[in-house]
């Protein structure tokens, strides 16, 4: 069965086609019931991502192929924090700022600077800037594949822990709200539909899911997504 319906994201109309969950194998790998994640989960993501000097593993996040300038370089951090609930993982919802993808959730990041000493720097640096979390709280456990967005941008999304007793302190110039998820519920695939965006005469298709009221969409999903299939491939 699909279900169509539609919703203005800023300048893209979006048609929101649902999709068949693949869920085959996936709890294997951490996830026992909705809502709730088992202990070793956690060494599951240390193995899926990819550690500095770690094996190289097959790329499972395409490329979009398309015709553009150079990229732009960027980063992310994926804050993952060990709560006795569970694993949880820090999200920000943007300001209304035009030209910062007002309005959307994504994960603590932006451009690479010339003084960076790579991504994670990167990474790191914007993250305090952006919601005043410190280094001396991440502890950087590795990569997922790196990101290209239709705005551009080469996104190395940077995986980290956040050590306990962390406190946050969001630049309010750019980040409206801190959303705290479980992993339980961003890594469960019946979660997900497939969703496009029609801009500049072009048509992009991506991943989308819902928490709560708020749409976590685009190349935040596909990272989420990416991540997943890391902890189900990885062998």
């Amino acid at each position: 069965m699909t279900m169509r319906s539609y919703r203005n994201f800023g300048k893209c109309f979006v048609g929101r086609e649902w999709a068949e969950p693949h869920t085959a194998g996936f709890f294997g790998y951490g996830i026992k019931e909705p809502g709730e994640i088992s202990s070793h989960s956690k060494w599951n993501i240390f193995n899926a991502v990819e550690y500095q000097t770690g094996n190289r593993r097959q790329p499972l996040d395409k490329s979009l192929d398309l015709p553009r300038a150079a990229l732009i370089p960027a980063a992310v951090l994926i804050p993952i924090v060990e709560r006795s609930s569970g694993l949880t993982m820090l999200l920000t919802k943007r300001t209304n700022h035009p030209r910062k993808h007002p309005g959307q959730i994504t994960f603590p990041g932006g451009r690479a600077e010339e003084t960076d000493d790579g991504p994670v720097a990167t990474a790191l640096r914007e993250t305090e800037e952006e919601i005043g979390l410190g280094s001396s709280f991440i502890d950087v456990i590795g990569f997922l594949d790196a990101h290209e967005t239709f705005t551009g941008f080469l996104v190395t999304p940077v995986v980290g822990l956040i050590g306990a007793a962390f406190q946050l302190n969001p630049d309010p110039s750019e980040v409206a709200e801190i959303i705290e998820v479980p992993i339980s519920f961003l890594l469960d695939p019946a979660n997900y539909y497939t969703d496009s965006c029609t801009t500049n005469g072009m048509q992009y298709g991506f991943y989308a899911l819902k928490y709560e009221e708020q749409v976590i969409w685009g190349a935040t999903a596909g990272m989420l997504v990416n991540l997943y299939r890391r902890m189900i491939f990885q062998t």
